[in-house]
């Protein structure tokens, strides 16, 4: 079994700036792509960031890309993004997921997800 836990959420001003961490425990942390989705009120969740097994290949979505940054600590079992020029149409609910089997823009591809973190920006 696979745990995730997510941290690092808050309220933050737009242009400002936060860092989420998700942390894993329970499986090999290293094996396969984690990624980071969001889900505002009323709306569907959506992709935001992926990162593959070894670092090497990033994926963002286009309204992140520039101001998100993902990255992994395999030593430390967790994966992070760093959320940079911050708007208020960030706020929503982030997710960080494991467990991919397909494509990692897609949610339904992961099979492990955290609780979620809550990140709010003020205008």
């Amino acid at each position: 079994q696979v745990q995730l836990v997510e941290s690092g959420g808050g309220l933050v001003q737009a242009g400002g700036s936060l860092r989420l961490s998700c942390a894993q425990s329970g499986r090999t942390f290293s094996s396969g792509p984690k990624g980071w989705f969001r889900q505002a009120p009323a709306k569907e969740r959506e992709f935001v960031a992926a990162i593959t097994w070894n670092g090497v290949r990033l994926y963002y979505a286009d309204s992140v890309q520039g101001r998100f940054t993902i990255s992994k600590d395999n030593a430390k079992n967790t994966v992070f993004l760093q959320m940079n020029s911050l708007k208020p149409e960030d706020t929503a609910v982030y997710y960080c997921a494991a467990g991919n089997s397909g494509s990692v823009y897609y949610a339904r591809a992961y099979a492990y997800w955290g609780q979620g973190t809550q990140v709010t920006v003020s205008s």
